[in-house]
Order: structure tokens, then C-alpha cells, then sequence
């Protein structure tokens, strides 16, 4: 059984005004059964005696119906030795009272200060303050009993000019990591210095990606770093595991208890999430597993070549037809980071790109990728931003594009709009397409 309780809250601003207050409290019960090797799930969000009773009586009555799975696994017992984790260690605290406590007042109070940045500048402000505090448990009847607390915040901010915008995003756990102001003053500036915006032909140039372009584009590949996707073949690692994929200066981990992650310790079936290297100096090490799929994997032709085959605590809540991924993404700190000042100032000609969006996969195995840039796009030139430009189209490969990273950030908690929240560093890449130029 899962069990998960939420208390969302949002407060969203446009045109210097707030338009809409929302909160949000649900309770989910998800009832598991199993009948040999037949599996089926119910949910709820009612917890009456009664209403527990008829999801229970649901899911047993679908599992009896459901077909066998070969693959289907006992339920996950407390204490299994092998499945239990390797770390040692706690994942730091995720809960922080004062996040749970904040108020639409608050909120409000935060949208004050932002709109107070927007009209310093002569600027349209837009966008959404956040709060959230959830509970999560997975219990089985072999013992298992597993809790996770954890509080969200986040300030999404876009400045609006006449024919230019800026933006920023940022969330964490903990709402005395974000300021609100610093945000906004960027966001700004983005918007100020991108005004008049210039057109510049299309072509391969020198790329600066702040940390949120960096997440959304490489997000589109950790699901493939999955076993359940090499079985099934449709990852782009298919015979690629242990070979030189990326640059020698790009290592990847899975780490649920980084300082700058969030998240349960524990996958869907309640196995411990191991800390992995998943990258390595380039080279891909190795996948994550849920537990049939490590089972499925060591009987499979690919056993011998995807390196150590087990369960990692990286399983989705059974039944799915994904089987896992890495959720807790975080890149390997460069030995020399560079500020983005740095990298603009080593740029003899190149393009600084604030953040992208309409992200869509090619060509999944070389896993290209074509999507737009936004809100902050500016022509570079004898190491200085010159000026704001009309946005590209770009279709780019993310092999290709960690296969030429000239120099990175530090690393920080970085958020986009079309992956999960990473840690990552800011990149400076070599020879990225961009195809087409847009009229904005």
C-alpha cells in the first residue's frame, strides 16, 4: 500500500497583478495486491472504513483477472539483504516547517517585491510563487514500512518588454534558499539587455547554456539509462553501456542524498535508492534496475555487456510499463569552474542562451533533439555580450553536445519547464546547430 498526502499552494501574477490564489489538500491511498504472479492496483482519496474496504476489494478483484507475468516479483520484504541500498547514510532533511507554514500573505508579499522590480525597470512581470509540504509511506504485508516528508517552494519569474523578456526559476525544499528580488533583478536585466533584438544568420556557433538549458535538453536521456529500456530496446545505449559516449571531462551521478536533491530514499516498491556513477570520464558504467528488471536482465543476451546487474532502488510503483530511471540527477563538479562571465570573456563569437522550450526527441538513438530558445538570447562577440537576439531553432544531438563541452559552471539546483529538477553546471559548448531563426 502507498499512501501520499499533499498541500499545494500557488500564487500566480501577470501584468503586475495577482490574477489567481489556489490551495490544494488530497490524501491517496494505492492498494497493491497480488495472486501469484498476477499484480493489479486501486486508488482512492477517500478514507472511510468503507471506501478503504472497496479499494482493497478492487484490487483484488483485478489482479485475479489480470494476465501472469512471468517477471512479477514477491513483494519486497523488509531487510533483504542485496536490495536494501549500499550508501549507509541518511538522505538530508527535505521537511522545513517554515515552508509548510508559508501563507498566501506571504506569497503575496513575495510578488510585492518582484513587481516592485518590474516597474523600477519599466517592465511587465509575470509568473508563479509556490509552496508545498507532502508525506509519502509505502507499507507491505512482508514487513515493509517506509515514510518520506518533504516541503517544496518556487519562484518562477518572466519580465516582459516592448519586444524582448527575460527569466528565471528556481525551487527548493527549503524557501529561505530562494530570493525572490535577486531573481526578478535578473530576469530584468535579461529583459533590458535583450531589447531591439538583432537577427543573425543560423548556423553552428560556440554556446554558453545557463544550468536551466543545460537540464531541460539532458533530461531527455536518463530514461533510457534504465534496464527495462535496454530489454526493451529503445534506448540509445543499446550497445553502448562501458564505452566512451561523452566527453572524457563529463561525469554523471544518481544521488538522492546530494544537499542540493530532493525526494524519497526509497523507489516505488520500497527499495533503498543507491548512490551510482553513472558516467564516468565519459564512459556510461552503468544502468539503474528495478528488481524484476535486474532479475529479466541477468537472464537476457545483454547480461555481459551493461556492466554490474542488481537492484538499485530506482523502480517505478508496480504495475508500469517503464520499469525505472534515475530521478536524482547530478553532474560531477568540474576541477576548474567557470563563471559565466568567464566563459563569455574566453568566447571569441558565440551565442548565450538563457533557457530553451518545445523541446521535442529526432531521433531517439542519436538522441537528437529540436527545440527553441527563449527569454534571453544574446549574440556574444570578442568576449562580450553585444547584444539581445531574434531566437533560433536548434537541432542538436545530446551525444554530440556532451561530446563538446569546452568548460562548465559550478553546480547548482537548477529548474526548467521540460525535465525534473538536476544539479547541474552551466556549459560552454562547441559547434551547437542552431537551423532556422525565428521572428521574436
Amino acid at each position: 500500500m502507498s499512501f501520499f498526502s499533499t498541500a499545494n499552494a500557488l500564487t500566480r501574477f501577470a501584468n503586475n497583478v495577482i490574477h489567481q490564489n489556489m490551495a490544494e489538500e488530497n490524501v491517496v491511498v494505492s492498494v497493491r495486491t497480488a495472486f501469484g504472479r498476477r499484480t493489479a492496483r486501486a486508488t482512492t482519496n477517500k478514507l472511510d472504513d468503507e471506501s478503504l474496504r472497496r479499494v482493497v476489494a478492487a484490487a483484488e478483484k483485478l489482479a485475479r483477472v489480470q494476465h501472469a507475468d512471468e517477471d512479477l516479483l514477491p513483494m519486497f520484504a523488509a531487510g533483504n539483504a542485496g536490495e536494501s541500498g549500499t550508501s549507509g547514510t541518511v538522505a538530508p532533511t527535505r521537511y522545513f516547517a517554515e515552508t509548510a507554514a508559508i501563507t498566501a500573505e506571504d506569497r503575496a508579499a513575495t510578488v510585492e517585491g518582484i513587481v516592485g522590480v518590474a516597474k523600477g525597470n519599466s517592465l511587465t512581470a509575470a509568473g508563479v510563487v509556490a509552496s508545498s509540504e507532502a508525506v509519502e509511506g509505502i507499507f507491505n504485508s512482508r514487513g515493509l514500512a517506509e515514510w518520506h516528508a518533504q516541503t517544496s517552494s518556487e519562484i518562477s519569474i518572466t519580465m516582459l518588454a516592448g519586444d524582448s523578456s527575460g527569466w528565471q526559476k528556481a525551487n527548493s525544499p527549503d524557501a529561505s534558499q530562494l530570493n525572490a528580488v535577486s531573481l526578478a533583478e535578473i530576469a530584468a536585466e535579461k529583459a533590458r539587455r535583450s531589447a531591439g533584438p538583432r537577427e543573425i544568420p543560423a548556423g553552428k556557433y560556440t554556446v554558453i547554456l545557463e544550468p536551466a538549458a543545460v537540464l531541460d535538453m539532458v533530461g531527455f536521456m536518463f530514461y533510457d539509462f534504465g534496464g527495462l529500456a535496454i530489454l526493451d530496446q529503445r534506448s540509445f545505449l543499446n550497445n553502448r553501456v562501458g564505452t566512451r559516449v561523452f566527453g572524457e571531462n563529463v561525469d554523471i551521478w544518481d544521488d538522492v542524498e546530494h544537499p542540493l536533491q530532493s525526494g524519497a530514499g526509497f523507489d516505488g516498491e520500497g527499495v533503498r535508492r543507491q548512490r551510482l556513477q553513472l558516467v564516468e570520464k565519459g564512459v556510461v558504467k552503468r544502468l539503474v534496475y528495478a528488481r524484476a528488471s535486474a532479475e529479466r536482465m541477468k537472464r537476457s543476451e545483454y547480461k555481459d555487456k551493461v556492466g554490474p546487474v542488481a537492484a538499485t532502488g530506482h523502480g517505478f510503483s508496480l504495475p508500469n510499463e517503464m520499469g525505472e530511471a534515475p530521478m536524482n540527477i547530478v553532474f560531477g563538479a568540474p576541477e576548474k569552474p567557470q563563471t559565466l562571465e568567464q566563459m563569455i570573456a574566453s568566447t571569441e563569437r558565440g551565442i548565450l542562451v538563457t533557457r530553451l522550450w518545445y523541446i521535442r526527441e529526432v531521433d531517439p538513438y542519436e538522441k537528437i533533439l529540436t527545440g527553441m530558445t527563449r527569454d534571453g538570447t544574446f549574440f556574444v562577440e570578442d568576449g562580450k555580450v553585444q547584444h539581445g537576439v531574434l531566437n533560433f531553432r536548434f537541432n542538436e544531438s545530446l551525444i554530440h553536445l556532451l561530446s563538446n563541452v569546452e568548460a562548465m559552471g559550478s553546480l547548482v539546483r537548477a529548474s526548467g519547464e521540460e525535465s525534473f529538477d538536476m544539479v547541474v553546471p552551466a556549459m560552454k559548448v562547441g559547434e551547437f546547430n542552431f537551423t532556422e531563426v525565428t521572428k521574436f
